[in-house]
C-alpha cells in the first residue's frame, strides 16, 4: 500500500482528527484480530464511545481539568494515508510518569520507523515526563523490538488471571475473617498511600512515582465517576483492612461489577508482603459481592514480586488468561540522545571547566610566615655524598642526647 504513494513525501505526525476516527477504527480491528474476539468486541465498544464522546473529549483537551488528557492521541500521515496512531495518557496525578497505552501500526508500513517517529514525538513534545511506562504481551516480538530500540526496559512482568464463575460461587460459600474492613474515603488516602509504597520494590516505587494526591478523589472527579458508571452499566466496590496495633492499613480491594453480564468482573488487589493470609479472606469478599451481580468470572493481576498470590491462585484452579510485561524509559535516554558523548572522548579539562578559576587569583597582603621562603626550584638538590640536614628547634636536646650516648660507650 504504501509503494504506491511518492518516496518524497514526508511523514508527518499530528494529533488526532474526527476524519482520522474510520482508519482508527480499521487499525484497531487489524490489531485485535490476532488475540480473542472478546478483544475486537472491546474494541469495538471502545470505537463507539469515542465517536459519541469525541467532541466532548476535543473541548476538554484545550483547558486544564481532569480529564484533559483523557484521549491524548497523535497519528502518523504520509500524504492521504494514515500509517499509525498512538494513544498516552498521564500515569500519576502529578503527570512526572506517562503511560503509552497503545500503539496501532499500518501492516504494510516500516513499522520500526513509523513506530519510532510516533515515540519520539512524544517524547519530545511531553516535556513533564520523567519516566514513561507500557504493558505489553511478552509474546509480541514486533512490539518488543520497538520499545526496545526506542530505550525500553523492563520493570515487572504480569500474570492476569480468571476465575470461573462456578469457582467463584464456591469462593463466596466460606465466611471471610475481616473484622476490621472499613470503607475507602480521603480521610483513608495516606494509610492507602503507605500501604502502596510497601507493597512494591524500590525501582518499580521510583518509576511509578506516586503521592498523597494518587490516592485521593476530588468532586469533578467522583462526578465523572459516577457518570461514567450509569454510561457503562458498572458499578465500583472498594474497601480496606486496618490493622489497630500498627495503626496501618493492610489490604486493600477494588472491583469493577458488571451490571449486564457481558465482560467479567475486574478486581485489582494490594496486600501488604507480611500479611499475606489476607489473600483467601479478600477473594471471599470479593466473591460475595459478586454474587448481587449477573454470574461472571472475576478478572485480577499478579506482579513477579508477588509469589504468595500467585501460589494462592494457583491451588484454588484459577486460569491464566495472558502474560505481559511492565516497561519502562527514563528521562536519561532523552538526555543521551539529544547529544552524542562518547566517554572515550571526555577530557578531564572540559568536564571540570566549571571548578577552574575564571582569572588568575592576585595575593593578598597578609602572610603567615614570618620569612619569604625561598623558591623549590632554587633550593639546590642533594647527593648521595653530601648527608641532609634537618632544621629543628630541639637541636640542643639531640646534641646532649647524643653526647651522653658517646660517653657511655667509651666507659663500657
Amino acid at each position: 500500500m504504501t509503494s504506491l504513494l511518492p518516496r518524497n513525501l514526508s511523514v508527518v505526525i499530528r494529533p488526532v482528527h474526527y476524519r482520522d476516527l474510520d482508519s482508527i477504527e480499521r487499525l484497531t480491528q487489524e490489531s485485535f484480530m490476532a488475540t480473542t474476539p472478546t478483544g475486537v468486541s472491546h474494541a469495538n465498544r471502545q470505537m463507539q464511545w469515542l465517536r459519541r464522546w469525541y467532541g466532548l473529549l476535543k473541548f476538554l483537551s484545550w483547558f486544564p481539568n481532569p480529564l484533559q488528557y483523557r484521549f491524548c492521541a497523535y497519528v502518523a500521515e504520509q500524504g492521504r494515508m494514515l500509517l499509525g496512531m498512538i494513544q498516552v495518557s498521564p500515569f500519576n496525578r502529578t503527570r512526572s510518569t506517562w503511560r503509552i497505552d497503545r500503539v496501532m501500526l499500518e501492516r504494510a508500513a516500516d513499522k520500526l520507523g513509523i513506530g519510532s517517529q510516533l515515540l519520539r514525538y512524544c517524547f519530545e513534545s511531553i516535556l513533564e515526563a520523567r519516566t514513561w511506562v507500557l504493558e505489553v504481551n511478552i509474546n509480541d516480538v514486533e512490539a518488543l523490538a520497538l520499545y526496545r530500540q526506542n530505550g525500553f526496559q523492563r520493570l515487572a512482568e504480569i500474570t492476569h488471571w480468571e476465575i470461573e464463575p462456578a469457582l467463584v460461587a464456591e469462593l463466596a460459600q466460606s465466611e471471610p475473617d475481616l473484622p476490621n474492613l472499613l470503607p475507602v474515603s480521603n480521610a483513608d488516602a495516606q494509610l492507602l498511600y503507605q500501604l502502596d509504597t510497601a507493597s512494591m520494590p524500590p525501582l518499580v516505587r521510583q518509576v511509578f512515582d506516586r503521592n498523597l494526591r494518587d490516592f485521593k478523589t476530588s468532586l469533578f472527579g467522583a462526578l465523572t465517576d459516577a457518570v461514567k458508571q450509569w454510561l457503562t452499566k458498572t458499578e465500583v466496590v472498594s474497601g480496606y483492612v486496618f490493622e489497630p496495633q500498627r495503626k496501618a492499613a493492610i489490604g486493600y480491594f477494588q472491583v469493577q461489577l458488571e451490571r449486564q453480564g457481558e465482560s467479567p468482573h475486574v478486581a485489582t488487589l494490594t496486600v501488604h508482603p507480611a500479611y499475606t493470609w489476607l489473600y483467601p479472606e479478600l477473594l471471599s469478599q470479593l466473591a460475595r459481592i459478586a454474587q448481587d451481580f449477573p454470574q461472571q468470572g472475576l478478572r485480577l493481576a499478579s506482579l513477579d514480586y508477588q509469589p504468595e498470590r500467585e501460589e494462592y491462585l494457583e491451588r484454588i484452579g484459577a486460569k491464566r488468561i495472558e502474560h505481559t510485561l511492565i516497561m519502562s524509559r527514563s528521562v536519561w535516554h532523552k538526555l543521551r540522545e539529544s547529544k552524542f558523548v562518547s566517554l572515550e572522548g571526555i577530557q578531564w579539562t572540559d568536564v571540570l571547566q566549571g571548578l577552574q578559576p575564571a582569572r588568575k587569583p592576585i595575593p593578598g597582603g597578609m602572610s603567615w610566615a614570618k620569612t619569604v621562603q625561598q623558591p623549590i626550584s632554587d633550593i639546590p638538590a642533594p647527593t648521595k655524598s653530601e648527608p641532609v640536614n634537618f632544621k629543628c628547634s630541639n637541636c640542643n636536646m639531640e646534641a646532649s642526647c647524643l653526647n651522653e650516648s658517646v660517653d657511655t660507650q667509651q666507659e663500657k
